[in-house]
């Protein structure tokens, strides 16, 4: 994932020259990261919004989108997934 300053959106990145010269690369996060919010040092958060940033480019099948996780994003009714992550 990488946020385009031209046209103000977050993009996904497929090869080394998808993002051209728009995107710095400093500004390159993995998909797998970019989904969680950090709460604080330990808990962080699947947040849905960053998902669906995703999903509205129709890319699921290139990252790998299975059932599990688009069933989470149709419960809305419930909260969203947090996790503590332990460093070893």
């Amino acid at each position: 994932m990488g946020f385009n300053g031209k046209s103000g959106k977050h993009i996904v990145r497929f090869s080394e020259d998808s993002f051209g010269m728009d995107v710095a690369d400093t500004s390159i996060t993995p998909a797998s990261e970019f989904v969680w919010q950090t709460v604080d040092n330990e808990l962080m958060t699947l947040k849905r919004e960053l998902i669906q940033l995703l999903l509205d480019q129709n890319i699921n099948d290139r990252l790998a989108v299975t059932e599990p996780l688009l069933a989470y994003m149709r419960r809305r009714d419930l909260p969203e997934i947090q996790a503590q992550r332990v460093r070893q």
